[in-house]
């Protein structure tokens, strides 16, 4: 008996069997590329870690060239020779939990290699008025002992993230910087090779220990950014709130760790 295909129930029924086998057929693709997807997802944040150390293929002054995927593991384990988790609520360290501690953990969250932590996922639970993870990443660079932080924040259209590396002073060492949505040519260029090495040498504390940030700044008297001491870089042209993002998320999240620096410093004299 043919089917009678000009029936609302046939549109209906086709329309419903449709549906269900594409999303049968997304969910299997999903399901099937989430291993690849999250080994991506590893192997990037090793990369932006160790970028922000110093540790890239960089040749050229305007080069941003990443360690390769073939070699970042081994790259990674070579030189991060700790991860650190703390636990922290209200500006204090409830705990200091090593990689091994973090994963054995039964806090909410835990489980993961630290440099997997969702950092938007900790920043709610703070607004929330839970405590929450930072992870922190301590490695080499030139025989001195730098410190790897995350940061997260908004910039004009999206989110914004990156790397910081510090010496024991909170002393820029290294930047990466990246965003989800900025503008073309304009808050994208956060993550250029020349305004990520404007950060380098800055400081954020004062001479007195005091947490200052440290501020993307038009008119700052400053453009090849020389002056080390003055808490500023040069803003990108037509970028200024991106450039605000970037001031606010320094400030707001790297002001965290400075309750486990001042202790790093007190134990090292």
């Amino acid at each position: 008996m043919a089917v009678n295909t000009d029936k609302n129930s046939y549109t209906i029924i086709f329309a419903v069997a449709m549906v269900l086998v594409v999303g049968s057929l997304l969910a299997f693709t999903a399901s099937s590329l989430k291993p690849n997807i999250e080994e991506n997802k590893r192997m990037e944040k090793q990369q932006n870690i160790l970028y922000a150390m110093g540790i890239n293929g960089n040749e050229s002054t305007g080069d941003i060239t990443f360690v390769s995927t073939d070699k970042v593991a081994e790259a990674f384990s070579e030189n991060v020779s700790e991860q650190i988790v703390l636990e922290v609520k209200d500006g204090k360290i409830l705990k200091e939990m090593t990689r091994d501690e973090f994963m054995k953990s039964k806090a909410q969250g835990a489980g993961k290699e630290p440099y997997l932590i969702d950092i938007k996922k900790e920043q709610a639970k703070a607004k929330n008025g839970e405590s929450r993870f930072l992870p922190l990443f301590i490695g080499q660079q030139d025989n001195k002992t730098v410190y790897v932080v995350p940061i997260r924040g908004k910039g004009l259209w999206d989110a914004i993230w990156g790397f910081v590396a510090l010496d024991e002073d909170m002393v820029v060492k290294g930047t990466f910087f990246d965003h989800a949505g900025e503008t073309p040519g304009l808050g994208a260029n956060i993550k250029q090779r020349y305004f990520m090495d404007d950060f380098y040498g800055e400081k954020l504390l004062t001479e007195a220990g005091v947490f200052k940030g440290i501020k993307v700044a038009k008119g700052n008297n400053d453009p090849v950014n020389n002056d080390k001491d003055d808490f500023e870089v040069d803003a990108l042209a037509g970028a200024t709130i991106t450039g605000d993002g970037v001031s606010a998320m320094i400030k707001k999240d790297l002001k965290l760790y400075l309750p486990y620096f001042k202790n790093l410093k007190k134990n090292n004299n």
